[in-house]
């Protein structure tokens, strides 16, 4: 190697020998609190301490605007035979920017990596990482304090599902986007005014191509600097706490890109990735998969999830693309995957690696909930490990999101062929702590908006969609909502444009937004809607089987016998008069909600606030009611 300039020094480290032996055997849960960069004293000299983890490499050394970007200046030194590099420049601090420059014992391969435990990144397009620390004054005491009730699954827990860059912009300002500060005061007071719980946002994790909405991740413990500092993130954090809003972030454990400063041929070999295309590369999204029965891998990784709950108090982490992480024929065809140790499709490692990132999760802070989206029947996603599950908290009900879509783009006339597409989900409803997602999945790619999935003309749309709400907060399970299906966006959500805030002056979309935000509301107020969303005994048909007229009824059930509500959804543009339902009580039942209300852009059609029960037996019960179904519409009823 060329004559060096300024080595770096042996004498400064933050790792331990435990801590090389936990990391090694994969254990170590903390990586970012002793790697990466970070500004210490040592023997009265201030400076930073690097640490990177390169086993292959044969010479590292960092590079960065301190020393000219010469790989000659400050090489790193091997620290046992643990596979990480350490290195200690005196003089530099936060703020300075950097890299790792790697000399691969195979053939002599060289690259420029940002660091992996990077706390902070430059803005993309540029690709270094800089030096920066943690230090910030939280003021959220109070929710911190409550969240185990603010996150429990008998709570009212109702998402807002955000991607940062494209939910408002600066049209003045060369459309940009809203800075983490900016974007603070704007989004708590329109998801308070909204009465949603919680907010998710789309990875903020480091990505250096936006299109890929932040889920092709290079800085997995590093917020993106397109928006802000990490102290800004903080900011937003913070922010939203105060307000009492909750905060999920996605988090993409299942596969990295290729881009050549991130973490693929890391050390000039396959280290974070399989080796082997039929193991360690995606087809679908043409990147690479984790390497889950690497010990250093699942450190990482491990690490990347505690450091977001420890360091960014965030309440729960929603893992994207389970199914891909636990079948190894994912997407692939015969002779494609190779099979576990017992020639099955199943990834045992990483079911490992869900297993450890649930229990040190829920051990640290048993306060959150990490979601999965999973897409399959596997068993028990949202069970615990020691009853055979993976240990998450809650999962997508993605089976309900497809079956009720497909269901709604039906003409009404042909919906009574169709009716168990709706009925199905009680068979299999509580075999799993569900969240009924309308995500950002399904508004992208030339699926048009949730608006434009719904057919007839532009009343029946609404009113359809307003339906669709309707039944979406009446079934049992926590909801989620993508950014703009709330006031009935029209175009397809656009991740370089803000929302189409302007629609607002219409009736037709401020009357949808204000039926939202009434669901939310009496999600919230009614125990009855949320107590046991995911309990058998929260739900109970009164008629499942009217598929002749496509009216669905059923009661919701909370943990109090006086808390019960009645949900009736008529799916077809007709008005039904004096339909006949039992109840299990006497009185008069208050009409609670309507969707076709003139306030929500309706036509008006209801039942004058309420109707009397009749002491008359039907579906079972010792009472009736005689109620007018609105057209396309979504009565809520309690009793008085």
């Amino acid at each position: 190697m060329t004559q060096t300039m300024n080595p770096t020094r042996r004498d400064v480290s933050l790792l331990t020998a435990d801590d090389l032996h936990l990391f090694n055997e994969g254990s170590h849960y903390r990586l970012y609190e002793k790697m990466g960069a970070h500004v210490v004293t040592g023997n009265g000299e201030t400076g930073v301490s690097f640490s990177v983890w390169a086993p292959n490499a044969k010479h590292v050394s960092i590079i960065g605007d301190f020393n000219g970007w010469d790989p000659r200046s400050h090489p790193m030194h091997a620290r046992e035979s643990s596979g990480i590099w350490e290195g200690f420049i005196p003089g530099i601090g936060k703020g300075a920017v950097y890299k790792f420059h790697i000399v691969s014992h195979r053939d002599n391969y060289r690259v420029d990596k940002a660091d992996p435990i990077g706390l902070l990144h430059e803005a993309p397009p540029k690709t270094a990482s800089v030096v920066w620390d943690l230090d910030y004054q939280w003021s959220d005491q109070s929710w911190m304090q409550q969240r185990v009730e603010k996150n429990s699954l008998q709570a009212p827990v109702s998402i807002y599902e955000v991607h940062l860059g494209s939910w408002m912009r600066v049209p003045e300002d060369d459309n940009r986007s809203l800075s983490y500060r900016e974007m603070a005061p704007k989004l708590a007071e329109y998801v308070r005014r909204m009465n949603f719980t919680h907010v998710e946002l789309l990875p903020i994790m480091e990505h250096p191509f936006f299109a890929s909405w932040g889920y092709q991740t290079t800085g997995y413990f590093a917020p993106t600097s397109r928006y802000g500092t990490p102290q800004d993130f903080m900011y937003l954090v913070d922010y939203l706490h105060q307000q009492g809003i909750g905060v999920i972030l996605d988090w993409v454990p299942s596969h990295f890109p290729s881009d050549a400063h991130g973490l693929a041929y890391f050390d000039g070999t396959h280290l974070y990735e399989h080796a082997d295309v039929r193991q360690g590369f995606h087809p679908d999204w043409k990147t690479y998969i984790f390497n889950y029965g690497r010990n250093e891998v699942r450190s990482f990784l491990l690490s990347s999830a505690m450091f977001w709950l420890d360091k960014y108090h965030i309440d729960g982490l929603r893992v994207d693309a389970v199914a891909s992480m636990l079948y190894l024929d994912y997407s692939r065809k015969e002779g494609e995957w190779i099979p576990n140790q017992f020639g099955g499709r199943e990834n045992l490692e990483a079911i490992e690696f869900l297993h450890r990132m649930n229990l040190e999760a829920y051990k640290e802070h048993g306060d959150i909930q990490t979601i999965a989206e999973e897409s399959t029947a596997w068993p028990g996603v949202s069970r615990p490990i020691y009853l055979g599950g993976l240990g998450f908290g809650l999962k997508w009900d993605m089976g309900w999101m497809h079956d009720t879509l497909k269901y709604f783009s039906h003409d009404p006339i042909h919906r009574r062929y169709h009716h168990n597409q709706l009925t199905f989900r009680s068979l299999y409803g509580f075999t799993e702590n569900f969240v009924l997602p309308l995500s950002h999945d399904e508004v992208v790619h030339g699926k048009g908006s949730l608006i434009g999935k719904m057919p007839g003309d532009e009343w029946q749309k609404f009113a359809n969609l307003r339906l669709l709400f309707g039944y979406m907060f009446g079934q049992a399970g926590k909801k989620l909502l993508f950014m703009g299906g709330e006031f009935g966006q029209v175009r397809e959500w656009n991740h370089d444009a803000s929302l189409e805030w302007h629609v607002l002056r219409y009736p037709v979309h401020a009357g949808m937004q204000k039926w939202v935000a009434e669901l939310n509301r009496t999600y919230r107020e009614e125990p009855a809607l949320h107590e046991l969303d995911n309990d058998a005994g929260g739900f109970e048909w009164v008629d499942a089987n009217d598929s002749g007229t496509s009216v669905l009824s059923f009661l919701r059930n909370g943990k109090s016998p006086k808390d019960v509500v009645l949900v009736v959804l008529n799916f077809t543009p007709l008005i039904r008069m004096q339909y006949h339902l039992g109840v299990p009580l006497p009185g008069r039942w208050n009409e609670i909600l309507n969707s076709d209300a003139h306030e929500y852009a309706g036509s008006g059609v209801g039942n004058f606030g309420g109707v009397e029960a009749e002491a008359s037996p039907a579906h079972g019960r010792p009472y009736s009611l005689k109620l007018t179904l609105p057209p396309l519409g979504a009565l809520f009823l309690k009793p008085a």
